[in-house]
């Protein structure tokens, strides 16, 4: 038989007591989150079209939530689960800053809509877009369609030449005085509250 000597000794004392501080975590993780992986992958499947990036989310997830647990253990693991993933997914919505259409399938499963302005703003807002539709028809057609062109459906000077059948030059100017005019449109009205269209 073989003895240990004292510094072994400690040693695996030390090991076993780190072990056991760690375990229940441990098997808290193995048995509660672990099992949840496919209805994990699942859900980031649903909201995120970048399929490149998921294993990465699910590690990073796994990575939140275990650390979470050396703090405190969470009553509802699937539910802390699945907040903990929306969590991810809307930083890195907001990271990016730019949301284009194929990054996020389902904006409102990720419930963004919670930062959904108010009732007060959005009747604000639509009186403001009536405000400026109301102004675009009251400049010269042809700045009107090169400003649309522009600005709303993002085209190039290039772009918008071709569109119009004009020269590229022309294009320039006929936007540059589009939005001049349309400015001093907006600029000579005052907004009222509650005007109707």
């Amino acid at each position: 038989m073989i003895e240990k000597s004292d510094s072994d000794s400690r040693s695996a004392a030390f090991h076993a007591e780190a072990e056991g501080a760690l375990s229940e975590v441990d098997v808290w993780f193995g048995r509660s989150v672990l099992p949840l992986e496919a209805a994990l992958m699942e859900f980031l499947q649903h909201n995120w079209r970048n399929k490149s990036e998921l294993k990465d989310f699910r590690q990073e997830i796994y990575v939140r939530v275990y650390e979470a647990a050396l703090r405190q253990i969470p009553e509802r693991p699937r539910q802390f689960l699945f907040a903990t993933a929306r969590n991810l997914l809307i930083d890195r919505v907001r990271h990016e800053q730019v949301v284009p259409i194929e990054a996020a399938a389902d904006l409102e499963a990720l419930e963004i809509a919670g930062d959904a302005p108010g009732a007060d703003r959005v009747l604000m807002a639509r009186d403001e877009l009536r405000r400026v539709q109301a102004a675009l028809e009251r400049i010269p057609p042809r700045c009107r369609e090169a400003l649309l062109l522009g600005r709303i459906e993002g085209l190039s000077r290039r772009e918008i030449a071709l569109r119009m059948g004009i020269a590229e030059s022309a294009a320039a100017q006929y936007l540059s005085r589009g939005i001049r005019a349309l400015v001093n449109v907006l600029c000579s009205e005052a907004p009222t509250v509650g005007r109707k269209p």
